[in-house]
């Protein structure tokens, strides 16, 4: 394994990885006569990556691109995102990557709020980039990857002065808050490089072999599991990561069979969809021995293993601080919502609303540091221009995960509910404030409250109460109306899945929306008169 310190860089590390593995293999793509992009598909060694990473380097570095300049890249899950973030990261400049859902308003609010120099794309997406830019006002040069060398331009301003080191910027990734717009969670050098190398060290069930290991890791690389945590724990030990263009329950075991995957990532959503495909020889006809994710159902939990005969491994990790806490030793909580206990390097409390520890076996808020007396070190450098947030989340010296969770006597975690106006449906946190700010906006709607609907398939579902003007309409047709107005302007998965008009929310003294007494505990909600269904409507 590339050994790191508190002084090392991403470039330099990958230098030292292609150096040392260099016949190994990288990084990889299954065939696919569906993808638009390397449908037969694709492996890279790690000299050859080497040489490519160089090759972008010296372009990058003849138009002025370098430390402190910020690029925006759109280039799905593509390898070349993490060919173009390695060149981009040894010059000390900082990727932001976009997510391909999003709708011209949020990668406008993405370019404005991050102050990106360059903006990189794929060439079928250039135009839904410069749709963004000329939303924001802003005239972004923007560069296809298939046409880079030729397009790359010099960014408006010049580079800092000054060596990259471990506390240099290395991306904004872009998370959802309560507070309605996404947050630009600020990734240094030294925190991706500690998360790749804390997730290759957990031994146990999650031990990683040097050099042997694929990586199948089907997430989106605007995400921190495939584009930080799983990436940079195979860089550092010679292993390859095999980047799906992204999650489909029909052709996994295929993939996984033809890439000779030996881990897997998952989501909570992914265990039912395949639980739910026909028996097949596919089942066992592979060489998984560890599946990593967050989120099983605990009753599919042991109907999984029994069936595709790999463990699954819970974890819990986010944005913020992605050193996982991962539940990798005996005696495993299968059929729990276990996911480890507090190691050095990540401490843990369960405390109140006082931020007082509750005792074990009662419900909290999860709240952890790296120490005392390093409380911040590989955590994530900040919230991007919001000082005020990121010492909210740290009061105390802890940062505040938002997590609800309890602890076994015997220190064991178990994940109970995630944070207030978060939406979690198939993997994305959605904030309702976000979509109640837009729904808001709309003639017809007087009041509005967006709340989690649990689905069957994807988790959580996007409900919206709406209280409509007096006069307006409360029918199948303006369900429709909102849905189309939500859909064209926010990603698609962030529209609501259901829309219930309603005459009124309760509310407080001071005007407070109850979210909590909008339905009766236990009642059958999605029933309800004035309720419409608009899930099929949801799609890319």
């Amino acid at each position: 394994m590339i050994a790191i310190d508190d002084r090392a860089t991403i470039g330099a590390a990958f230098r030292r990885a292609a150096d040392a593995y260099g016949p190994n293999r990288f990084l990889a793509v299954p065939a696919s006569s569906t993808r638009s992009y390397h449908g037969k598909g694709f492996e890279i060694d790690y000299a050859r990556a080497g040489r490519e990473v160089e090759r972008l380097v010296t372009v990058y570095r003849s138009k002025g691109v370098g430390h402190g300049h910020r690029v925006a890249m759109l280039l799905e899950n593509r390898p070349e995102h993490f060919l173009h973030k390695l060149a981009l990261n040894t010059l000390g400049a900082s990727c932001v990557p976009i997510n391909p859902d999003y709708r011209p308003a949020e990668v406008a609010y993405l370019l404005a709020h991050s102050k990106a120099d360059l903006a990189l794309a794929v060439a079928d997406r250039r135009a839904h980039v410069q749709a963004g830019a000329s939303e924001a006002g802003t005239n972004l040069p923007i560069v296809t990857v298939e046409n880079f060398a030729a397009e790359v331009v010099s960014p408006p301003k010049p580079a800092r002065d000054g060596p990259v080191t471990a506390q240099t910027e290395a991306g904004i990734l872009y998370t959802s808050g309560t507070t309605g717009r996404p947050k630009g969670c600020i990734l240094s050098h030294g925190y991706e490089l500690a998360s790749g190398a804390w997730y290759a060290t957990r031994g146990g069930l999650a031990l990683m072999h040097e050099g042997v290991e694929r990586i199948y890791n089907p997430l989106p690389l605007y995400h921190v599991n495939a584009g930080v945590l799983s990436f940079l724990g195979a860089m550092l030990t010679g292993n390859c990561q095999i980047q799906p263009d992204r999650f489909s329950p029909q052709r996994w075991w295929q993939e996984i069979s033809e890439t000779r995957a030996t881990i897997v990532h998952y989501l909570g959503v992914v265990v039912p969809l395949l639980l739910g495909q026909p028996p097949s020889a596919h089942d066992r006809a592979h060489k998984v021995r560890l599946g990593l994710g967050a989120g099983v159902e605990p009753q599919l939990h042991a109907a999984f293993e029994k069936r595709f005969g790999f463990p699954l491994v819970e974890v819990w990790g986010m944005t913020e601080m992605v050193r996982i806490l991962i539940d990798n030793h005996a005696p495993r909580r299968i059929g729990s919502r276990a996911f480890g206990r507090a190691v050095p390097g990540v401490e843990v409390r369960v405390v109140d609303e006082q931020d007082r520890d509750v005792p074990d076996g009662e419900s909290g808020e999860m709240a952890i540091r790296h120490s005392a007396a390093t409380p911040r070190a590989q955590f994530f450098s900040g919230y991007l221009d919001d000082p005020e947030a990121t010492e909210t989340a740290w009061r105390g010296g802890w940062f505040h995960t938002g997590d609800t969770v309890w602890r076994h006597a015997d220190g064991t975690l178990h994940f109970v509910d995630r944070k207030k106006n978060i939406i979690r449906r198939s993997g994305e946190n959605i904030a309702a404030a976000e979509v109640e700010a837009l729904l808001q906006a709309h003639a017809s709607v007087k009041q509005v409250a967006v709340l989690a609907a649990p689905d069957p398939v994807r988790e959580e579902e996007v409900l919206a109460c709406v209280v409509p003007h007096e006069g307006q309409a409360c029918d199948a047709a303006a369900a429709d109306a909102l849905f189309s107005y939500c859909f064209d302007r926010l990603a698609y998965y962030k529209a609501p899945g259901w829309i219930y008009f309603t005459p009124s929310l309760p509310t407080t003294g001071t005007q407070k929306i109850q979210k909590h007494q909008i339905f009766p505990p236990g009642s059958d909600f999605l029933s309800l008169p004035g309720m419409f269904d608009m899930r099929a409507r949801k799609r890319r």
